[in-house]
């Protein structure tokens, strides 16, 4: 059964799930509903664009090393092909996940010690869009072989104002692969201005 995490909290992947060599990250988010007759009858929303990014840190230097360690829509698959994103989700609409990236733990080079999963929204200050906008945003880790979810964490608390997240990360440690629920929002303009937190 899958562990429903809070922020913060940490749970062993490999070591409670022997054998565990391919996992698929989902991260999903709904649009808060605008309601009223003038919103419907004049329309002129857009929709708000997430896009989710997966930023490789080496165990050297504990930072991103270049462009190449950042897997997005810019950059699908990772040099490695241990990473590989399934591509943008333009609105977040429908149930499930939005968008998935999928990580082959066996693949990923032993310099990496860490993969930090983020999302920002797309042009967030040019439409005037943040997380506040934003409704049952989650992230969940799921066996892709055998189709087993092993983890998920709800994001809950009001993100006013923030345009980009940081849901968490994976990372080795002795050996082992372990899951980190972060939660953490930030007020990034764009996925150039995160990743500048990891150079």
């Amino acid at each position: 059964m899958a562990v429903n995490l809070q922020k913060g909290q940490k749970i062993d992947l490999t070591k409670g799930n022997p054998g565990l060599k391919h996992v698929m990250v989902g991260l999903g988010w709904d649009e808060v509903k605008k309601g009223g007759l003038l919103g419907g009858i004049f329309g002129g929303h857009q929709d708000i664009d997430c896009d989710a990014s997966a930023i490789l840190i080496t165990e050297s230097t504990g930072k991103l090393a270049g462009k190449s360690d950042l897997v997005y829509f810019g950059n699908l698959t990772h040099k490695s092909g241990a990473i590989k994103h399934m591509g943008d989700n333009l609105t977040g609409a429908g149930d499930g996940d939005d968008e998935q990236i999928f990580v082959d733990l066996a693949k990923l080079p032993a310099e990496y010690s860490k993969v930090i999963f983020v999302v920002n929204i797309y042009e967030a200050k040019a439409r005037r869009q943040d997380f506040g906008m934003i409704q049952n945003a989650f992230i969940r880790l799921v066996n892709s072989d055998t189709n087993q979810e092993l983890c998920r964490y709800n994001l809950s608390e009001n993100y006013n104002g923030m345009t980009s997240m940081i849901f968490g990360e994976m990372y080795r440690h002795n050996g082992e692969w372990k899951f980190s629920a972060i939660g953490q929002a930030t007020a990034d303009d764009g996925l150039g201005s995160l990743i500048r937190r990891y150079n």
